[in-house]
């Protein structure tokens, strides 16, 4: 039975990924008529992908996911929700350093920007913010509060600093706020909201353990806009 299970999660990772192959090779091969470089390493590489989502997936299911929940539902012994809140912020922050499509965003804005916008500024502020995200949602959680009552000002907030940051900050605020939303942050904080909304008294998980991610990703938004309107004074 486990050798079936582990054949099927296998077969769903081999569909998801070979048709996105698929189409890059048509329009490589067949539209631009362009030969791939390096046969040998490709199909390799392609093999220890799925070989290493297969085992990401799996490992986040078996300890990342079920740790995210236990430390939601137990959090709530500390019976202070600005220390929940905080805690939420710490948790946020530090994943967002270990995201790897972040560490690859920041390296190419730095590159880019021929260091004017420094590697490990910029991944610090982005990790502020979403930190900030998470400790708003986590607050959100144990009061009780709508999504839209939080979200609705940040929203605003975030286009009045679009307006006064300089223009090449606002795509990499954007740009940065889909990186952080990877493979380390969204299990772990998601499950966290998750643990967290099924033992807060009155706290319904459908309606508070989602947007925590929304949250984080606004927040950092307004970090790296922020970070420009300063630079730019």
């Amino acid at each position: 039975m486990k050798a079936m299970n582990l054949l099927h999660d296998v077969l769903d990772i081999i569909k998801s990924i070979i048709p996105v192959v698929f189409i890059l090779l048509f329009f490589q091969l067949l539209v631009l008529r362009r030969p791939l470089e390096n046969p040998k390493t490709f199909f390799s590489g392609l093999v220890l992908a799925i070989v290493g989502l297969f085992l990401f997936l799996k490992g986040a299911n078996m300890s990342l996911i079920p740790l995210g929940e236990s430390v939601g539902q137990n959090i709530v012994t500390l019976d202070n929700k600005l220390l929940i809140s905080l805690f939420g912020f710490i948790v946020g922050y530090g994943a967002t350093l270990v995201e790897p499509a972040l560490r690859t965003l920041v390296l190419q804005v730095e590159e880019v920007s021929v260091g004017a916008i420094p590697e490990k500024v910029l991944l610090h502020t982005i990790a502020v913010g979403f930190g900030f995200g998470v400790a708003l949602g986590v607050f959100k959680i144990v009061n009780n509060t709508p999504t839209i009552e939080i979200m609705l000002p940040l929203l605003l907030l975030s286009i009045y600093l679009a307006y006064l940051a300089p223009e090449e900050m606002v795509g990499i605020a954007f740009d940065c706020a889909s990186a952080t939303t990877g493979p380390v942050n969204i299990p772990i904080n998601v499950a966290l909201a998750l643990g967290l909304s099924r033992v807060v008294e009155g706290s319904d998980p459908l309606l508070n353990g989602f947007g925590i991610v929304g949250l984080s990703s606004i927040g950092t938004i307004i970090s790296v806009l922020l970070l420009g309107v300063i630079t730019k004074a």
